[in-house]
């Protein structure tokens, strides 16, 4: 089983590959989803020649859970709980082949000068997806693949601002928030 540890290693040297490597990208403000699609060819990179992933892919703008769209389970106060399908900018898994740990990361990226209301999602999502349960809803027990998409080891949150030339990340884990980080490229 990978942890969380292992997962944010992975991402944290893929990141820096990504920033170091792909400059011209943010300098010709080229859109999330390529933005997406170089990363992902560094992550890609990482896992192709380690054993410990085989059996993992990366993929961008994933939509698929045992076939059907991807869907969350979103919780409101009161009785508004609802389904979502989704799709995640760029996620590590098995695609559904290894039951007892199918999800290892999401990753949501926007550019700074996106809605409000956007970023919030982003992050509603990615709490959702980095959850074990709730409420006996929906669940990651590792014998079947749950209904709704759950257990990813990491999130994260990936906020680009050509201006500043910064990249704020945020890391969630279970559900939660846990961490924040500010870097140059």
């Amino acid at each position: 089983m990978k942890t969380y540890e292992e997962i944010l290693s992975l991402f944290k040297a893929a990141n820096e590959k990504f920033l170091a490597e792909e400059r011209l990208l943010f300098d010709n403000n080229v859109s999330e989803r390529t933005l997406c699609g170089a990363l992902m060819l560094k992550i890609h990179d990482f896992i192709k020649n380690n054993n410990s992933y085989k059996g993992y892919f990366v993929d961008v703008e994933y939509n698929r859970n045992k076939g059907n769209l991807k869907t969350i389970y979103k919780t409101y106060s009161g009785p508004k709980n609802k389904i979502i399908q989704i799709n995640c900018d760029l996620i590590l898994h098995s695609r559904g082949k290894n039951i007892k740990q199918d999800n290892l990361l999401a990753i949501e990226m926007k550019k700074s000068n996106r809605k409000k209301q956007d970023k919030k999602h982003d992050r509603e999502r990615l709490e959702a997806l980095t959850k074990d349960s709730f409420d006996d809803v929906w669940a990651n027990d590792g014998c079947a693949l749950p209904e709704h998409v759950c257990g990813y080891v990491l999130g994260v949150y990936y906020e680009i601002n050509n201006k500043q030339q910064k990249v704020l990340l945020e890391y969630y884990r279970k559900g939660k928030l846990i961490m924040e980080d500010n870097m140059s490229f």
